[in-house]
């Protein structure tokens, strides 16, 4: 049987159901006062309202599980947010908001911003650490963005009026273990420094290309060994990035082959949605359903409006 065939993918009470038990593991909390007495907080069970509707009786205001999330003031059926989860989840790289416009049956416009909120749900709050215990941390750099050349010459921007042909990426990655990406203005020391002090932990082996910009960067947190790329080497003994440059090739594959232009506004969503793929992977143990479980946990305390729209695309 498919995992599509379950309940809450097709029926909006289950899929409201699905998503109480996620969002309130030990029961409904009022998110206008925090109340969470149960015999306080009563379902509104009738014909006339909308599925999930609750009431409580110590501020006398209504909500539903979906207040203070991703999926908040969304007109969009439950079920179909869950079955948009499962599809972006479930992708090695990636699938385009024209193919979910198909898939759901809903306008394109609308599966935009449903990735969008998804993307949203997939990017950590916080930052995590790498290296503790000692463990084995790459790092390394790369460009996102087609050729100024290969474009038609009236869309062309000049380097002279500001115009950026590649946006930078930087992504550290633990061996065996998780990669967090960030987006940034330019690969210098300054950026590379405030990364790592803030993710890279003392005590951690710590392994790069032979970049000049990690010596910018204080002493601890310089790396353990590099591997010349100038000089045509790749790999000495333990030492290589060979890792981070698997990610980049799931990440460029899936930009070039799926989403063809990427925003440079919202490219750090991309980045996040790779991200947690990767993070959420079957050498990990987490397959599909857990994986899609995972980022639906992801919703809470997150909110994205229509009108951060794009600025600019980066293509591919």
């Amino acid at each position: 049987m498919s995992v599509l065939s379950a309940p809450h993918f097709h029926n909006e009470e289950a899929a409201y159901a699905r998503l109480e038990a996620i969002v309130w593991p030990d029961g409904p909390i009022c998110p206008h006062c925090g109340n969470c007495d149960p015999d306080r907080i009563y379902r509104i069970k009738s014909k006339s309202v909308r599925p999930g509707l609750r009431t409580c009786a110590e501020c006398r205001k209504q909500f539903t599980v979906k207040v203070g999330t991703v999926f908040e003031s969304s007109h969009i059926k439950l079920h179909l947010w869950f079955q948009a989860a499962h599809l972006m989840a479930s992708s090695k790289k990636g699938i385009s908001a024209h193919q979910l416009h198909r898939t759901l049956k809903v306008t394109y416009k609308t599966a935009w911003f449903m990735e969008h909120r998804l993307r949203e749900a997939m990017r950590p709050i916080a930052a995590p650490a790498f290296g503790d215990g000692g463990k084995t941390v790459e790092m390394d750099e790369t460009y996102i963005g087609g050729l100024e050349k290969n474009k038609h010459r009236n869309k062309r921007m000049p380097l002279a009026q500001g115009g950026r042909t590649k946006e930078s990426v930087i992504t550290l990655i633990e061996r065996g273990g998780h990669a967090h990406s960030h987006h940034v203005t330019a690969v210098t020391g300054d950026n590379v420094a405030v990364i790592l002090e803030a993710q890279l932990k003392d005590g951690a082996i710590f392994y790069t290309d032979d970049s000049n910009v990690y010596q910018a960067v204080k002493p601890r947190h310089r790396p353990t060994a590099t591997v010349v790329h100038s000089a045509k080497e790749y790999v000495r003994g333990d030492v290589h990035t060979n890792t981070v440059e698997g990610y980049f090739s799931i990440l460029k594959r899936g930009i070039t082959g799926v989403y063809h232009h990427v925003s440079q506004k919202h490219l750090k969503r991309y980045l996040g949605e790779f991200d947690f793929r990767y993070n959420e992977r079957s050498a990990l143990g987490v397959e599909d359903e857990a994986r899609a479980d995972r980022l639906i946990r992801g919703i809470v305390g997150k909110r994205l409006t229509y009108r951060d729209s794009p600025v600019r695309r980066v293509s591919s």
